[in-house]
This record gives C-alpha cells, sequence and structure tokens, in this order.
C-alpha cells in the first residue's frame, strides 16, 4: 500500500495507507465505546451524559471524515472542507428550522 497520498504515475489519486485505516479504526470503535459505557453503566447525570454523547458523536464525524473520507487528501482541498461546511449549515438550518417551527406550532391545551 502507498505510505505517501500522492498520485501516481497514471494520473489516479492513491487513498491512505494501512496505518491510517487501522487506526481510524481503533479511534471510531474507542470512540463508541465511551459512549456506550457512560450510559450503561449510569455513570453521568443525564447532562453529563448527552455532552458526553455529543461529544463522542462529533469527533467520531471528524474521525470519518479525515480518515475514511480522505477530506483533506485532493489537491484543493479547500473545496472540500468549503462544501462541507456549506452542507453542515444547510443541514442544521433545516433542522433548527423544523425545530422551531414544532415548537411555535404546538397546540396548547
Amino acid at each position: 500500500m502507498a505510505e505517501h497520498n500522492t498520485h501516481d504515475s497514471h494520473g489516479h489519486e492513491q487513498h491512505g495507507s494501512l496505518k491510517s485505516y487501522v487506526i481510524g479504526f481503533i479511534l471510531s470503535i474507542v470512540l463508541t465505546i465511551i459512549p456506550l459505557v457512560v450510559v450503561l453503566n449510569d455513570l453521568l447525570n443525564r447532562t453529563g451524559t448527552m455532552v458526553v454523547i455529543l461529544g463522542a458523536a462529533a469527533l467520531q464525524f471528524m474521525v470519518q471524515l479525515f480518515f475514511f473520507m480522505h477530506i483533506r487528501e485532493t489537491g484543493k482541498p479547500r473545496w472540500n472542507v468549503m462544501a462541507l461546511i456549506f452542507g453542515l449549515l444547510m443541514m442544521m438550518t433545516i433542522v433548527i428550522g423544523s425545530i422551531w417551527i414544532m415548537l411555535n406550532n404546538a397546540v396548547a391545551h
């Protein structure tokens, strides 16, 4: 496997090395086990548990992007990051807007 993420002689982009995939896999497993242990053993209160789950999810997202989707390994990584930020902004707008609409249109009894 390629040790460096470069273009080969035919212009095809090579992907990550076995080492980077193993590191990403191990980080993914650890970031899955941490919230699971916290929830199953009831180690924190509700707020602390939610913070651990959301924090692990955000870190898991970053691990997936950098180790498996190779977000920074193209010739122009700035475009990939800008597209990712735009997509996240659109997703957050839809989710937050939907929650806001549902909360403000609730009929009080």
